[in-house]
């Protein structure tokens, strides 16, 4: 089966003043229509520049990056922007929510600048269908400023699934709420993949990672899968638990990922 997405040593080189600075080297990365796939890095590991290349708003220094087998590494903006409206769907740790609109405006938003045209009534009923999705079609009518920060993510959250996109693009989607809120959204985002939707899922937190169906880790500008035993790891070094390898290589039998919107 051909791969949504594939990068094949893709590099980013930022040239500034002084010495070129490689933040990307030889990145490989395929993702299938239904997968979802976490990214975990440190804070500067290059996994928000990773994002910015899959969902088209920068391009590779070198590499290539083929959708559906076709090479797009060198698009013209003008096209670069059509691929992004109609592939990709993307949520980001701030929610971009306008305040003045409803929920269910700020989702119908996202059916305005995108290809074709759809009259005002269908735009209405797909937001309220995916809102529905998330979980908050009756606050269709609550406007931001009465929504908590967990309900105006999934507003988020339902806008970038409203054109029902081919790959959900989520930077740190979780980093502004507490844990509960946070498990939430991640279910939330994991059940796209459930009607074939690709998902990328940049998170510092293993915990979240871990419930993606593969982990990667982004170091030094490099890319690769994260065992289950560095999953478990990971994640029980970030809550301050204590050693657990041994309880690690018993779970790695165990364990098997204009305004932005899309």
């Amino acid at each position: 089966m051909t791969p949504l997405i594939e990068l094949a040593g893709v590099t980013k080189v930022l040239k500034g003043q002084q010495q070129p600075r490689t933040i990307l080297s030889g990145v490989d990365l395929t993702v299938h229509s239904g997968e979802s796939v976490a990214v975990v890095g440190r804070s500067g590991s290059g996994k928000s520049t990773l994002l910015s290349l899959v969902g088209l708003f920068d391009r590779p220094t070198g590499g290539q990056y083929l959708l559906h087998g076709r090479d797009i590494t060198r698009l013209s903006e003008r096209r670069a922007a059509a691929l992004r409206s109609a592939e990709f769907g993307f949520v980001f740790q701030r929610f971009f929510l306008l305040k003045h609109l409803t929920a269910v405006q700020n989702v119908a938003m996202a059916l305005v600048n995108g290809q074709g045209w759809l009259p005002r009534r269908k735009r209405k009923a797909r937001a309220i269908a995916a809102l529905d999705r998330v979980g908050i079609a009756h606050l269709a009518k609550h406007k931001p400023p009465r929504l908590s920060g967990g309900e105006q993510q999934r507003v988020a959250i339902a806008r970038a699934l409203v054109r029902e996109p081919r790959l959900v693009l989520a930077d740190e989607p979780t980093g502004a709420l507490d844990t509960e809120t946070g498990n939430l959204v991640i279910d939330v985002l994991h059940s796209a993949t459930e009607r074939g939707c690709g998902l990328i899922l940049v998170t510092h937190d293993w915990d979240h990672a871990r419930r993606m169906g593969r982990v990667l880790r982004l170091q030094d500008g490099t890319l690769a899968d994260a065992g289950p035993e560095e999953v478990v790891r990971e994640r029980a070094a970030s809550v301050g638990g204590p050693d657990i390898g041994g309880l690690a290589a018993g779970a790695a039998g165990g364990m098997l990922g204009g305004m932005v919107v899309a």
